[in-house]
């Protein structure tokens, strides 16, 4: 059978996978934006709520006092953003006040108080002993490590917050943070012996961008098996 003149005229259909590759395209461009957003808006929300008890009666009096040329301190985004402004000049004081000596005592005299609270002293003590072993460079112990987990053929980043030795033998054993992606406010403690361990030379800062980016911001080799010798990596106590 020959081919009619009108069907050899005709053009190429594109193929059918070109429309799914480029929603899948656009979906990629729009996630992170998306994230981004998500983010920044809770962290807006949370910061403007912590101040807006005392934002909102105070803008709506010096709106009513001249609603002519202060009424726009009546209006919803106005308050937000001048309860956010508050509350992050209130965590600047506080940072400039806790690099002085009348704010470290302000701070011991608040810490001996939450102390008596057994609830909060407990979840105040952990909370500031592991942002504290965070932000300090380690002492003998490399800070952060690769573990086995989920099983020996796969790795995961964790943070040593302390060794410890086991009863009996005396053998060396870490106590390893292991944060979950996205959110590394939320994982699991493991305890590994010194030995199992892989140690790295990330920073603190290096691990989070890793674990937050879901891996996708991390240097182009990684170690992954266990050294021959770990003396003296992980020999000192944090």
């Amino acid at each position: 059978m020959s081919t009619s003149p009108q069907n050899a005229a005709m053009p190429d259909r594109p193929p059918r996978h070109g429309f799914k590759k480029t929603l899948f395209t656009g979906l990629l461009t729009l996630l992170p934006i998306w994230l981004t957003w998500v983010v920044v808006k809770f962290v807006f929300v949370l910061l403007s709520d912590l101040s807006a008890p005392w934002v909102l009666p105070l803008s709506r009096r010096i709106a009513a006092s001249d609603p002519r040329l202060l009424g726009w301190f009546a209006d919803a985004w106005v308050q937000t953003t001048i309860a956010m402004i508050a509350t992050v000049l209130v965590i600047l004081l506080v940072g400039w006040l806790a690099r002085r000596v009348v704010g470290q005592r302000l701070l011991g005299w608040f810490e001996a108080l939450v102390a008596r609270v057994p609830l909060a002293s407990t979840i105040y003590g952990s909370a500031r002993k592991l942002l504290d072993i965070l932000q300090t460079k380690p002492d003998g112990t490399q800070r952060v490590v690769l573990i086995d987990f989920p099983h020996s053929q796969m790795k995961a980043v964790g943070f040593v917050t302390r060794v410890i030795r086991e009863q009996g033998s005396g053998r060396e054993l870490a106590a390893v943070y292991v944060p979950t992606t996205p959110n590394p406010t939320s994982g699991y403690l493991e305890i590994v012996p010194v030995e199992k361990i892989t140690p790295t030379d990330w920073t603190v800062d290096q691990a989070m961008s890793f674990i937050i980016s879901g891996g996708a911001v991390s240097p182009d080799s990684i170690p992954f098996a266990v050294p021959a010798a770990t003396d003296g990596v992980m020999g000192g106590k944090s």
